[in-house]
């Protein structure tokens, strides 16, 4: 087994339409893939999948070993790309020894693992026994991991293919919350006087809300809020506001209609460039794309948001927290604690719904960082609950697979490899709870642009993680 196998295997998965909450489609081919090798499959009733390769003879007495995967991805797309995540294949290309999704999200995370294990699955490696888990709807709450029943695999020693930094081994990982705001407001007439305009915030970087949130990039929904704050003096009217998509994504892109007379227009248009400039200041190290600019309105709502509502939601958003807010007092450099304003969405008539989320690998920190986000909203009226929390993964002192890992590493290249946590979230500390005694570690190759389009897959470290992979499988004890 080598890379390429691996690499032929991802091309499939990208073929195969995997939104979160839609895996019918991923979760069939995984059941053909096994039906067609003769392998022991089985799914439960939230759509995990578990495939099991028995011991090769004379590997009986082999520790079993699960490898571990979720079967969907982020959707996210440039605007104006015509691209239907629940039907149309990922568009990528291989440039410069990287594999890209250009206009879209890839889907390495977590389908560059999947493939990992299929390319195990199918190979005659002599192996002890092999379990694969695939589990459903990790990008949007850890949803599989939560509905996992104890006992659906045997083994005791698991391997997570779910990191995107080869050369690091990950031992422990940080928990999280999902915090949502809802406004509701009253339609107002729009003034009959007034003229329409579209403000927008567009081409951030944004990225993972977990790896990225140290990165200082700009976020473009709370942009959005610190502009339209701005505008205090002015006398003008909020028709729709719109922006972010995924929770566990920075918010790449926001815009909001208003309306006001043609002089007041004239003067936000001169601010709204001010503005740009700022930004571009503000963040021109980091953010190479990002612009703020505005446009006629080309479809206008007929009516506008409340005043009231309008304003304490502007001052919310300005106010908002976002990005890191404690680095750890016992990991240099690691982050603790984050909270990601992730969006801003007019779902339904008369409600507009702000999604964040809260990580820490404390949990006292996290459900502060959750109280903040409360706090600021509830003041400005909005009404406000939290959801979805679930553990973090606390580093083991002893553990006989990081050990076995780290030995591998040293052994192929001749370094030893970077032993850390991640702040982001990862399904392990689900699994602690269900599978109490499981040993457990996370590594994988190294990606970039995750969770935003243009996400991108290294293949020269992909050379490196199948390499480790199979060297720890042959060689655990």
């Amino acid at each position: 087994m080598n890379s390429e196998k691996v690499l032929s295997f991802f091309k499939e998965i990208t073929q195969v339409p995997r939104e979160s909450g839609h895996e019918e489609l991923i979760i069939a081919y995984l059941q053909k893939f096994a039906a067609e090798r003769n392998l022991q499959c089985k799914t439960d009733k939230a759509g995990n999948v578990l495939i099991v390769k028995e011991a090769a003879c004379g590997k009986e007495n082999l520790p079993g070993v699960v490898l571990q995967s979720h079967s969907d991805m982020v959707c996210e797309k440039n605007e104006g790309v015509e691209h239907d995540f629940r039907k149309d294949p990922i568009k990528y290309i291989i440039k410069d020894g990287w594999m890209i999704a250009p206009d879209t999200t890839l889907g390495a995370d977590c389908g560059i693992g999947m493939a990992a294990e299929l390319a195990i699955l199918d190979s005659d490696m002599p192996l002890g026994r092999i379990e694969c888990l695939f589990t459903v709807s990790e990008e949007t709450g850890l949803d599989g991991a939560i509905a996992l029943e104890p006992g659906f695999f045997d083994s005791k020693v698991l391997i997570n293919l779910d990191s995107e930094d080869e050369g690091e081994i990950f031992v422990g990982c940080a928990g999280g919350l999902d915090t949502t705001a809802e406004f509701h407001y009253k339609e107002e007439k729009v003034n009959p006087e007034f003229q329409t305009m579209e403000i927008f915030v567009k081409d951030a970087m944004g990225g993972h809300s977990g790896d990225d949130i140290n990165k200082g990039r700009a976020n473009a929904v709370q942009l959005l809020g610190r502009f339209l704050y701005s505008l205090e003096d002015l006398d003008w009217q909020l028709l729709s506001i719109n922006g972010g998509n995924k929770r566990n994504a920075i918010a790449r892109e926001a815009k909001a209609v208003i309306a006001a007379e043609e002089g007041t227009l004239e003067i936000i248009t001169e601010r709204v460039a001010d503005f740009d400039a700022a930004i571009k200041e503000e963040y021109g190290k980091i953010e190479t794309e990002l612009k703020a600019g505005s446009a006629p309105a080309t479809q206008a709502p007929s009516a506008a948001i409340d005043e009231m509502t309008a304003w304490n939601l502007v001052t919310a958003l300005c106010a908002s927290p976002h990005g890191v807010l404690a680095m750890s007092q016992e990991i240099e450099n690691f982050v603790e604690t984050s909270t990601n304003l992730a969006s801003v969405k007019m779902t339904e008539p008369g409600t507009i719904r702000i999604g964040s989320s809260q990580r820490s690998c404390i949990t006292a920190a996290r459900r502060a960082a959750a109280a903040k986000m409360e706090a600021c909203f509830a003041l400005a009226g909005a009404i406000v609950r939290h959801e979805g929390e679930y553990p973090g993964w606390a580093p083991a002192k002893e553990s006989a697979i990081r050990d076995a890992c780290v030995a591998s590493y040293r052994k192929l290249f001749g370094m030893d490899p970077k032993v850390k946590a991640i702040h982001a979230g990862l399904e392990c500390g689900l699994f602690t709870e269900k599978f109490p005694g499981l040993d457990m570690v996370s590594f994988g190759p190294t990606l970039r642009g995750v969770h935003a389009p243009g996400e991108r897959l290294e293949l020269a470290s992909l050379d490196k993680f199948v390499a480790l992979l199979v060297d720890v499988l042959q060689n655990i004890k």
